[in-house]
């Protein structure tokens, strides 16, 4: 699960590829994007995340490339109360993925924190400013 379904194991930006792959899922879900069952997958694919990223981390990589399951979070995140069409899907992408790789103050911050949970709770961080960003 840490490695999003094997995503994380594509040798070129698997980040990249894992929130292409968390947007699509998004789009394509029954969800509704305010609904109760799209809040407790953001909430439980958190939770889960810290888990399972933590079971990727090894002594000589405290956040390897393959976690990309934080990826799949934090852009499900970045997505809530957005409508599943064409501009806003890709305007939640290009934020979500700048915000990730720039990691602006206070993102940063939130990498320091220990284990799985500081592999997700950047990108929560960077979920929570998308989102805050694009519904405004």
């Amino acid at each position: 699960m840490g490695t999003g379904m094997g995503i994380g194991l594509i040798p070129v930006a698997p980040a990249t590829w894992a929130s292409f792959a968390a947007v699509l899922l998004y789009g394509f879900s029954p969800l509704d994007e305010d609904s109760t069952g799209f809040f407790l997958l953001c909430g439980l694919g958190f939770l889960a995340g810290v888990w399972a990223c933590q079971t990727l981390i090894t002594v000589s990589d405290h956040d390897p490339k393959r976690a990309v399951w934080d990826e799949f979070a934090g852009m499900w995140i970045t997505c809530l109360f957005l409508p599943k069409t064409l501009p806003w899907l890709a305007a939640a992408f290009v934020v979500f993925r700048l915000l990730d790789i720039v990691k602006p103050w206070p993102i940063r911050k939130f990498e320091a924190l220990p284990g799985g949970l500081g592999i997700m709770a950047d990108d929560l961080a960077a979920g929570v400013v998308g989102a805050v960003g694009l519904n405004v």
